[in-house]
């Protein structure tokens, strides 16, 4: 009998490990106030927005991720379109606007006796944030658990990832304007763009390509990246804790709305999974194609979103707080979407030379 597939310690516990930023933060928050201010008011220019010490652990974060991505796979895109014409059309046509919609009848209107106009605002901004980014380095792990195809998992990640150098920013800013008050600068947007997308995904290919030709794949892929992965890792908690401690006034005297950030975005979590993972099976794809296409339907490039909304609204805003809710629940719920793909594998099609 095979054994079933796990994931490993650190990656299990994700939800804990937040949970105790959380505290963490909130506990530093509390008891060194004049620290978290310094500490906040290091900015890459004077109202940039830009947390210094934030933006050195983000990047820290998504390097180590960007060194996965092989755009030579790009190439394979031919073979099987379907899969990633699918998975293409949830993520950037139908992802982002369904947040924002959901975002909007939420914190406007449902759970308007609990949350302000101004936070609902900030709220409905950081969910469109968290949406219009798709996953980039947990669905390998997710695609894993499913039995999914990691060459086909490859392409549709890199191409996602060309993809959001030019449609993050547009999507962001016209559907935050459109669905709250505030104003996003496409400036800050494009700058954000650049700081945590284009150099981190220049580092991590010039990285990528260097090691491989210096040492080889095997060391690469089975020695590097394992290492980096848990300087990835560290850096994601340490940005935790920088946020939780410049967001515990907000967290101790806001909990409830912590709660109610999460109604919304678990909503969409599961909609487009379903959504996506129901057109696969109808235009007859494979399920290895199919399951993680449905996983990266659902979960989000989180890392970008918290230094987006961190970029745009600052540090202790409700819109980092929103896309740090996000953190907060992937790991539970994307177990529970690869339950269900295990499950159902037998709803698709046996696996042949194309599909």
């Amino acid at each position: 009998m095979t054994e079933p597939k796990r994931l490993a310690v650190f990656e299990r516990y994700l939800s804990l490990w937040v949970g105790l930023c959380m505290v963490v933060g909130v506990l530093l928050g509390r008891a060194m106030p004049g620290l978290m201010d310094a500490l906040r008011g290091l900015e890459f220019g004077q109202g940039s927005q830009i947390n210094i010490p934030i933006a050195i652990l983000i990047w820290l974060m998504i390097t180590p991720m960007m060194m996965k991505v092989d755009f030579g796979a790009i190439r394979q895109v031919g073979r099987r379109p379907r899969g990633l014409f699918i998975t293409l059309f949830v993520n950037w046509l139908v992802k982002p606007f369904s947040m924002a919609a959901l975002a909007w009848l939420f914190f406007r209107y449902v759970f308007s006796a609990w949350i302000p106009p101004a936070d609902a605002d900030q709220y409905i901004a950081g969910c469109i944030i968290l949406a219009a980014a798709p996953c980039t380095a947990m669905v390998f792990v997710w695609s894993y658990l499913s039995d999914g195809d990691p060459a086909y998992t490859l392409v549709q990640v890199s191409v996602n990832d060309l993809l959001m150098l030019v449609l993050f920013a547009p999507i962001v800013r016209f559907l935050v304007s459109g669905a709250s008050s505030l104003h996003v600068p496409f400036a800050v947007l494009l700058y954000s763009v650049i700081v945590f997308i284009v150099i981190p995904l220049t580092v991590g290919v010039l990285l990528r390509q260097w090691f491989l030709r210096t040492r080889g794949r095997a060391w690469f892929e089975d020695v590097l990246l394992p290492r980096f992965a848990r300087v990835s890792m560290t850096a994601l908690l340490a940005t935790l804790v920088l946020i939780f401690a410049f967001q515990a006034g907000n967290i101790l005297t806001k909990s409830l709305h912590v709660g109610l950030i999460a109604v919304p975005i678990l909503i969409q979590v599961y909609f487009n999974s379903s959504l996506t993972y129901s057109l696969m099976r109808y235009f007859k794809v494979e399920y290895a194609v199919a399951a993680p296409g449905a996983l990266i339907g659902a979960s989000n490039f989180f890392e970008l979103a918290v230094a987006t909304a961190i970029a745009l609204f600052g540090p202790e805003s409700g819109a980092a707080l929103a896309t740090v809710v996000g953190v907060l629940i992937e790991v539970p719920v994307m177990l529970s979407v690869c339950a269900v793909c295990n499950r159902t594998r037998h709803w698709f099609p046996a696996p042949q030379g194309a599909s």
